[in-house]
């Protein structure tokens, strides 16, 4: 599958800035000892064959998923070999008491964090709502003071571009992860990452298009969301950029005027279906979708129900960074650096944390409760309200 074609796209981004940095990275990699944490992942696991391919010293990779990880260590010993001499995979709930425990045992030098509940839809409930609050946020804080105290030298975080300005609640989520990581008074350089739709990544509405199709039903697209997309490969690299080459207080995204460009999903929807075969047939109704994908020639066409957005936490274009945020430009061809230093103290988080612990997740306010929280906490938090959720959508 040619991805870089379905997104309407012509060149690979950051090859001329590996070849710039690529001797400078792999001699830091070499010497050093990693852990990656949700490193089963589609972001994790380019990462993590980035990190393989240069020989790191040590690499070790913790996910929740079993089948992620042998998956993984399948993809490696398949494509590398046995470059690294300690690779290891380990099934581990980072937030658990267990895992620091694990931390410092390990003795690590680089902590690179990829873990993230991803999806616009989990606030459709205040309990996922919740998990998405300890996995995105508090797990974050968490993993960065054990690295700290186990020792490492550096610690990353991958973000979102949703971060800015954000609309959802996994927006702000990740925007508060920011605010409260990214310090004046780190004890150890903290950088991050803020990149785009990652293009046929796990659970992604892209992949669910080849889902879809081998399963004979039809897609379902908005017509008027544009965002930005990049390939799995290309965001390991941006994460590998910023954890090994970023300074403090950093944040690299993809900048490349010609190859960025805001897509639509219905135009990518298309482009997809081009890309086996078929031609695409345009719905504005469910049951219609359903009803053709019983009667069309499947082996030339498949229909999309194409709708209007409106559901909760959907803002029709995003964007990297904000106009109050100070941009980085000149060091790499095809990526930015916001420099960013967050204005909250640590009691400010502190107390913010402790207000999240307070919450009646029974109460009928609890989603409510959780919005005016973070709302507070972010100032540029503008949620898109919606009596309707994605998961109402086919």
């Amino acid at each position: 599958m040619d991805i870089l074609n379905i997104l309407g796209r012509t060149d690979e981004l950051f090859m001329e800035d590996l070849l710039s940095y690529d001797l400078d990275m792999t001699n830091i990699i070499s010497k050093n000892r990693f852990l990656v944490i949700g490193g089963g992942g589609s972001i994790g696991q380019a990462v993590s064959k980035e990190l393989f391919k240069r020989g790191a010293k040590a690499l070790h990779v913790v996910d929740l998923s079993e089948n992620y990880l042998v998956e993984l260590v399948r993809d490696i010993r398949s494509s590398y070999g046995y470059l690294v001499d300690d690779f290891d995979t380990f099934a581990l709930d980072c937030g658990s008491r267990k895992f620091k425990d694990f931390m410092q045992n390990g003795k690590y030098d680089y902590v690179l964090n990829l873990s993230a509940l991803k999806h616009v839809r989990s606030e459709n409930s205040q309990y996922s709502m919740d998990r998405m609050i300890k996995t995105n946020l508090i797990n974050t804080i968490n993993t960065l003071n054990w690295a700290i105290n186990s020792g490492a030298c550096k610690y990353f975080c991958v973000s979102t571009d949703k971060a800015a300005n954000p609309a959802n609640f996994m927006g702000a989520t990740k925007r508060a992860m920011e605010l409260s990581i990214m310090r004046r008074d780190n004890t150890i350089p903290v950088t991050g990452a803020r990149f785009a739709n990652v293009a046929f990544s796990n659970g992604s509405l892209l992949e669910s298009f080849q889902r879809r199709v081998t399963q004979k039903q039809p897609l379902s697209t908005p017509s008027d969301i544009r965002r930005f997309f990049i390939t799995p490969q290309e965001a390991g690299i941006i994460c590998l950029f910023s954890a090994i080459l970023g300074k403090n207080n950093t944040i690299f995204f993809p900048c490349n005027e010609k190859e960025m460009k805001l897509t639509s999903f219905l135009e990518i929807a298309q482009n997809f279906l081009l890309s086996i075969g078929k031609k695409a047939v345009l719905c504005y109704d469910e049951i219609e979708a359903r009803d053709l994908i019983q009667t069309l020639d499947l082996n030339k066409y498949w229909p999309i129900n194409v709708f209007v957005t409106d559901t909760v936490g959907e803002k029709p274009f995003e964007e990297f960074y904000t106009d109050k945020e100070s941009i980085q430009y000149g060091d790499y061809k095809d990526l930015a650096c916001i420099e960013f230093t967050s204005d909250k103290s640590q009691l400010e988080v502190s107390e913010f944390l402790a207000k999240i612990e307070k919450l009646d997740l029974s109460s009928k306010a609890a989603v409510s409760n959780m919005l005016e929280l973070f709302k507070e906490f972010v100032p540029t938090f503008d949620h898109v309200d919606s009596k309707r959720h994605l998961n109402a959508r086919m």
